[in-house]
This record gives C-alpha cells, structure tokens and sequence, in this order.
C-alpha cells in the first residue's frame, strides 16, 4: 500500500472534523476561489479554470461526505458560503466590466445573500439538522428543489453559467459566438433562481415569525399560570 493510500484510509477515519476529506476538498476550493478573484481583472483563461474547477469540486466534496461518513455541519456551512462568496465576488466584476447593468448585479446580490441567510437562520431556529431540509408537505417548489438533486444541480449550474459566460463574453465572444449563446440560454435559469431565492426568503420570513409568535404565546401563557 502506497503511503498516499495509507494517509487517505487514515484521513477517511479521523474524527478531527478540520480534516474530514470533503472538507479538505472545501480548502482547496476557497484556495481556487481566491486564485480565480486575483486573476479576473487581468486573466480571463485562467481565472475561468480557477472558479470552474472550484465549482465541480462542490459536487465532489458532497459525494465524498456521503461516501466516507463525513457530512458535518461545519463541512455544510464551509460549502455554502464558498459558493455565496464566490458568486459574490464574480458579481462585483460584472459590475466593474458593466456599469450599466450595476444595479441589478447588486439586486442578485442582495436576494442571494439575505434569502440565503434568513433562510439558514431559521431552519437553525427550527431545529432542522440542514438547511436543505424541506417539510414534505410544505411549498411544492422549494420541495422540488432541494429535493430532486437534478433539478437543484441544473438551477445552480445554470444560475453560475449564466454569470461565468457574462464574464468571459467581455473579453472575448468564444468559438461560434458560444459565449454569447450561452449567457442567452441560461439567463432564464438565472432569473428562476433569483425568483426561487425570494420565494425562499418569503417562506423562511413566514417561519421566523411563526417561532415569534409560538415565543410569545409561551411567555403569557407562564404569566397566566404566575396571576392564577
């Protein structure tokens, strides 16, 4: 046996949570990320390869933690904000290559970041054990997409596509126009994915204020129970 093979058996038993395998995956995806925003004012090519592959290591580290046993909080919330900041970052750029368009980058920014976070503090209020949980017999759409792993990769890719390919089209068109093509088909999903974001914020606002409410009537009903 290889001492690589050795050091990944030893790694796929550790029960130091740092150094879970899908969460080393996640350090070099941040690592990629980071080279990717250095690179995007001046190196296109290489600044496309660091976010592309950064992003397929999203469904890498996923397979790996089911996998090898390794899903762990920590892991899920290094995921999520790779995946926030990186788009964020990506979003800033577009506002500097397309003052005119400014606004609505930020618009995407805003929904993404306040949806995406009223919805994780919630689901933390509510106890559920990942923010992906969805209750079986709540909003069909929210179901649909985090429950059908097709549906929820095809949004997501779409959504980043759409953005990667207005980046790459200001520097140059692509083979056929291809780069060109591809923000065209893929900004409906952006759009859908914007309009998913807000339909989860709208539900997770109705959840937080359902556990206000619950919160309240606990609080007069001990103060009943202290007048009696």
């Amino acid at each position: 046996m290889s001492d690589l093979e050795t050091s990944f058996r030893e790694l796929s038993k550790t029960e130091n949570v740092f150094m879970f395998v899908p969460n080393l995956i996640g350090y070099a995806r941040i690592f990629l990320a980071l080279l990717s925003f250095w690179f995007m004012p001046t190196n296109y090519s290489m600044a496309a390869w660091c976010y592309i592959i950064s992003g397929l290591l999203d469904a890498v580290d996923g397979h790996a933690a089911r996998l090898l046993g390794q899903s762990s909080k920590f892991g899920a919330m290094l995921d999520m904000l790779t995946d926030r900041c990186a788009t964020m970052c990506l979003l800033t750029t577009l506002s500097t290559f397309y003052p005119s368009f400014m606004f609505l980058f930020q618009l995407s920014m805003t929904i993404d970041i306040s949806c995406h976070w009223l919805h994780l503090h919630t689901s933390l209020l509510q106890g559920s054990t990942s923010h992906k949980f969805v209750d079986p017999t709540g909003n069909y759409w929210m179901k649909l997409y985090y429950t059908d792993r097709r549906v929820l990769f095809g949004m997501c890719a779409g959504n980043e596509l759409f953005y990667a390919m207005l980046y790459l089209s200001y520097f140059t068109t692509g083979p056929l126009y291809i780069f060109y093509l591809l923000a065209i088909i893929t900004f409906p999903v952006a759009v859908a994915k914007s309009a998913i974001a807000v339909l989860q914020g709208y539900l997770a606002a109705v959840n937080i204020v359902g556990v206000d409410t619950k919160e309240r009537q606990a609080v007069k009903e001990k103060e009943g129970e202290k007048t009696e």
